[in-house]
């Protein structure tokens, strides 16, 4: 790591913008992971099926089940990257 203090750049004691954006693209192509995985539970139990139907209900839930262990997954990732900057 460049500098002690992560996303600042030492010199100019301004945010480093590379090194924030190197850190926030992965963590958005995950949750656009598990927002685009949950669409096809949504779309199918809202559009096909419709809410009101029992199969309908059930896709709907999938998809709000999916959304969950991504957001799951997201905050282990969020906190496992940043024991990695603290102790680089």
């Amino acid at each position: 790591m460049p500098s002690d203090t992560p996303f600042f750049d030492a010199g100019s004691g301004t945010l480093d913008v590379a090194e924030i954006l190197s850190e926030a693209i992965p963590l958005a192509r995950l949750i656009g992971l598990f927002v685009g995985v949950s669409l096809l539970p949504f779309i199918l139990g809202a559009f096909s099926f419709g809410t009101g139907s029992l199969v309908g209900a059930a896709f709907v839930l999938l998809g709000q089940f999916v959304l969950a262990v991504g957001a799951g997954i997201v905050l282990l990732y969020v906190v496992v990257r940043a024991r990695q900057l603290s102790n680089a």
